[in-house]
């Protein structure tokens, strides 16, 4: 079974909970290694959303469970208050590869 679990700020999470999943409202970047530490040392399948704070934060868990997979999926969501601003880190190494101009829209 897979856990799907979703960190961040409480309004974001009251959204995620109505979907079913596990929620971690308002965790901190010391709640996501706990909760990252017991998913790898238990082999448990997660999806986890981290909204964007704790997606960035620094941390050497976080970046090994990205650059290694397993049955781990990290995937991050932004805050409600700023999705329009909201640059996933996919678009900066998108744009790092293949120029400034590879992601604007021209129709």
């Amino acid at each position: 079974m897979t856990r799907m679990i979703a960190m961040g700020g409480r309004p974001l999470m009251e959204g995620f909970a109505l979907l079913g999943f596990e929620t971690w409202p308002d965790a901190d970047t010391e709640d996501m290694k706990k909760l990252l530490l017991e998913l790898l040392t238990s082999r448990q399948k997660a999806l986890v959303l981290l909204e964007t704070y704790l997606s960035q934060a620094p941390c050497p868990l976080l970046a090994d469970i990205r650059i290694h997979g397993g049955n781990i999926i990290v995937t991050e969501v932004p805050s409600i208050n700023a999705s329009q601003e909201y640059h996933p880190y996919v678009e900066k190494l998108v744009t790092k590869v293949l120029g400034n101009g590879t992601l604007e829209n021209n129709e």
